[in-house]
């Protein structure tokens, strides 16, 4: 079973080395649940099949009812848009079998993610004694740096579990955030947003106003909001944190990857004062799922937090170099892939100047596109001017089943994956660009469909 089987090797590689040359990658469609059951039917037997068999059934059944975040007509959610030299390399390290959980097993590849991790710091104004590890995404991300924030305010404040604990949050927050909150045990503290932005005039009027301020322990920045990629005031944010003695933790999981774009760098000020920050690569630093980058201020409590105690594990912490780094100390993990590796590969053989570029453009498309809903389109209204890349609007007079419908038939017809969302109790629409390869002229086909 173990063999090296060369048929089976070039079966693969022709199939990938034919997936790599799309351009542009297809958006194929949803699946069909009887179809697939009868597709799979059998295919996990005592016997086995032929690899070719095999290859073929996913290519023409399985990998076809798979919406491709990476076209550039997928223009919902967050899109994923890795370079060819992520993907080649993501291929790499899963070939290589890598243990990444310690600088015993893996400290090659440990060395290089910290690399990364170093210039995502650096980017945010974060002390040269900040450092982390690659997560599989901004969940494990939050959940990780707010187990310590929580952790580390029972230590200061003498209390054990059950005691009351809070984390200030605004009304758009990440999902995430909340489902952390309710898996540790921690409530939420709910500050109302400005314009759908929290500031810290906002968080340090609710604190004034709480009955039980000592309780709230920490407060979640976010550095573009999912629906409309609003940054937060983030140094307001900081300020109060800094006046109350709480953790101040950036979910950055979509927008900071701005950190890197001249041109929208200013709405970051304040995330050199975070105690924990998280960004997503496999969003808009062109990396494959699943990346994201889990950075602490001061890794040391974080590493006091998450250790695990195990007499297996003992021989992960006797060594006497101090650049010696175990990334299963810094989150709830254990067992981790090298998950940074790809990134660190691609961004060594295009340099931070292309990325710049890439991540500027999908700011222009957001921009261009609002000008042209402005000016060309008097049945389309803009909602917000674009922050980063993300573009609110609706059509003037169209019902939820309206969007849906129109949603449902742009995909079919392989014109645009655009979903509809919410906004203040209203189904309204929304881009979401990422890809640097979208075109303004793929905008515009997808607008027309809505006059």
């Amino acid at each position: 079973m173990h063999q090296y089987d060369a048929r089976m090797v070039d079966l693969v590689f022709d199939y990938m080395r034919e997936r790599l040359q799309y351009d542009p990658v297809p958006l194929d469609h949803p699946g069909d649940g009887e179809k697939l059951a009868g597709a799979l039917e059998g295919l996990l037997n005592e016997r086995g099949n032929d690899p070719a068999d095999v290859l073929k059934l996913y290519d023409h059944e399985l990998s076809r009812a798979v919406i491709s975040a990476d076209s550039p007509r997928y223009l919902s959610f967050i899109p994923c848009a890795p370079t060819k030299a992520a993907l080649l390399f993501d291929m790499v390290v899963s070939c290589a079998s890598l243990q990444g959980i310690s600088w015993l097993e893996a400290a090659g590849a440990i060395a290089a993610e910290n690399q990364v991790l170093r210039l995502i710091s650096d980017r945010a104004g974060l002390p040269a004694s900040a450092g982390g590890c690659f997560v599989s995404g901004g969940s494990a991300g939050n959940l990780s740096a707010l187990v310590v924030a929580r952790d580390s305010a029972r230590r200061r404040l003498g209390v054990g579990i059950g005691a009351r604990l809070r984390v200030a949050v605004s009304d758009q927050t990440h999902s995430s955030v909340t489902n952390t909150l309710n898996i540790i045990g921690v409530e939420k503290l709910v500050v109302p947003t400005e314009n759908h932005r929290l500031t810290g005039a906002a968080l340090r009027k609710a604190i004034a106003a709480d009955e039980d301020p000592g309780s709230i322990i920490a407060v979640v920045g976010t550095a573009g909001t999912t629906n409309a990629g609003i940054v937060d005031d983030l140094a307001g944010i900081a300020e109060v944190a800094r006046e109350h003695g709480l953790w101040f933790h950036v979910d950055g999981a979509y927008g900071g990857a701005g950190l890197f774009a001249p041109s929208v760098r200013e709405k970051y000020n304040g995330i050199e004062h975070a105690d924990s920050f998280v960004v997503d690569p496999h969003k808009w630093l062109f990396a494959p799922f699943d990346c994201a980058a889990l950075i602490y201020r001061d890794p040391r409590l974080a590493k006091s937090v998450h250790t695990q105690d195990a007499s297996y594990l003992d021989v992960l912490h006797t060594g006497e170099h101090d650049q010696e780094w175990n990334p299963t100390d810094y989150a709830y993990h254990l067992t981790r892939r090298a998950r940074g590796l790809p990134l660190w590969f691609s961004l060594a053989v295009h340099g931070t100047e292309a990325y710049s570029e890439a991540i500027e453009t999908g700011i222009t498309l957001a921009r261009d596109t609002a000008a042209l809903i402005r000016a060309e389109y008097p049945d389309l209204e803009l909602i917000r001017e674009p922050e980063l890349s993300s573009v609110v609007y609706r059509r003037k007079g169209w019902t939820p089943e309206q969007y849906y419908a129109w949603s449902e038939r742009l995909l079919a017809e392989q014109t645009g994956f655009v979903t509809p969302t919410g906004w203040e109790g209203e189904v309204v629409a929304r881009f979401a660009f990422l890809h640097p390869g979208t075109t303004m002229d793929m905008v515009r086909e997808i607008l027309d469909t809505m006059v």
